[in-house]
This record gives C-alpha cells, sequence and structure tokens, in this order.
C-alpha cells in the first residue's frame, strides 16, 4: 500500500508540474501575440497617417445657363445667318424641354 501511495503522489506532483509549465507557455504566448497585434496596429496607424489624403473629387459641373440667355444666344446665331430656322425651331424647343 505504502508503494501504491507513493507512485498516486508522484504522479500527482509530475501532473501539478506540467501543469503549471503549460499555463506558463500559454500566457507567454498569449502576451506575445497581444504585443503582435499591438505592434501592427501601431504600424498601420502611422502608416495611416503618412499615406497623402485622397484626391479631392472632381468640382461640380457649371450650373447651365438660364433659358432666357440661351435663348438670345440662339437667336444671335439665328440672326448670324449660323443655324437655319429648322436648327433654331429644333434648339429652342430642346431649351424649353429642359
Amino acid at each position: 500500500m505504502p508503494g501504491l501511495l507513493r507512485g498516486v503522489a508522484r504522479t500527482a506532483v509530475i501532473a501539478g508540474t506540467a501543469t503549471h509549465v503549460s499555463n506558463n507557455v500559454s500566457r507567454r504566448q498569449s502576451n506575445r501575440w497581444a504585443r503582435q497585434e499591438q505592434d501592427q496596429y501601431a504600424r498601420d496607424q502611422y502608416y495611416a497617417q503618412q499615406q497623402p489624403a485622397p484626391a479631392p473629387t472632381a468640382a461640380p459641373a457649371a450650373p447651365q445657363k438660364d433659358t432666357v440667355t440661351q435663348l438670345k444666344e440662339l437667336a444671335d446665331l439665328k440672326s448670324q445667318g449660323i443655324l437655319t430656322d429648322e436648327e433654331f425651331q429644333a434648339q429652342k424647343a430642346k431649351i424649353l424641354a429642359s
């Protein structure tokens, strides 16, 4: 019986030691991975600050001329002989439709 008790005690000590060592290894790995993640996050933040700002988007298109101005310009083109009556009427209809 004493030999059996000694064997059980020895097994318990060995198992306890193995558990302790295993927990220490896991804790060290976890801390190392956490540091690596923090370092990576810091690098990402640094590089994000170093990158130039994105180029501004294109400026909005210039507003269309008002209808009256467009019609006056169209009438001038017709009076100069650049537009025929049919072209004038077609462009005028387009302007008024928009």
